[in-house]
């Protein structure tokens, strides 16, 4: 069972710019979730609708402006909405480092598809690994567009 997710992408903007873009709930939408409700902070949940379908809560882990977030939550399709500490959950990483003045690499990492239930382990890994492909190529065209 495959654990790790992990992409890198570099995108024309400050840290502060693309920080704000994952860890800000009324910028995150523009290219991730559809709608955040909740506490979106570290050490609290809040919920990722995606569409009228999917929910997924999520548990802020760390936020440390312009260079790191992360969160826990139940990957996949799996529309969980409860404690997210309290079930078996992957942790997503943000890592943003600046490459020169308004050029950064942003890394991403999730982990602990491997302590997942059997029956959603490898699904779950097969739906995020292309996912964080298609949410990542969102992110890039926020900024691009941005620029224009």
């Amino acid at each position: 069972m495959q654990n790790i997710i992990q992409r890198e992408l570099t995108i024309n903007a400050t840290a502060e710019r693309i920080y704000n873009a994952i860890a800000t709930p009324e910028l995150v939408v523009k290219w991730f979730p559809d709608t955040v409700t909740g506490d979106y902070r570290q050490g609290a949940q809040a919920v990722f609708s995606f569409g009228t379908e999917h929910q997924s809560s999520v548990y802020i882990e760390a936020a440390n402006p312009c260079n790191y977030f992360a969160y826990r939550w139940v990957p996949g399709g799996n529309n969980f909405t409860g404690d997210v500490l309290t079930v078996p959950n992957t942790l997503v990483e943000f890592r943003i480092a600046e490459l020169e003045p308004g050029r950064c690499k942003v890394s991403l990492t999730e982990t602990g598809f491997a302590g997942l239930p059997p029956e959603i382990a490898a699904s779950s890994f097969n739906e995020n690994s292309g996912g964080w492909d298609f949410m990542l190529g969102r992110l890039q065209q926020y900024f691009s567009a941005e620029a224009k």
